[in-house]
């Protein structure tokens, strides 16, 4: 299966509901590569890396998000995976 790259801005409640930490998780249950950070605007700005299906149920985890997140937007980009990254991360 092919290997991409998705990345996404994800809009409405999303900061201070452990919003990266549980993207974290959930993209290394998939096995995906990428980061995920808080942007100054209270947006959510995540990259994930790997097989299309799994990144495809990924994309799908981030229209809902965790518990206590309210999402009312995600905004996405997609592409060919540049295989830069070993793991998935929170940066700042």
């Amino acid at each position: 299966m092919a290997k991409i790259r998705a990345r996404l801005i994800i809009s409405g409640r999303v900061q201070g509901v452990y919003f990266r930490y549980s993207t974290q998780q959930e993209a290394n249950r998939l096995g995906l590569t990428g980061w995920a950070r808080n942007l100054r605007n209270g947006d959510v700005e995540a990259v994930f890396e790997g097989d299309e299906s799994q990144v495809e149920e990924m994309i799908r985890w981030c229209h809902q998000g965790p518990a206590g997140a309210v999402v009312s937007q995600v905004k996405e980009e997609r592409g060919p995976a540049t295989d830069e990254f070993t793991r998935f991360s929170i940066t700042y």
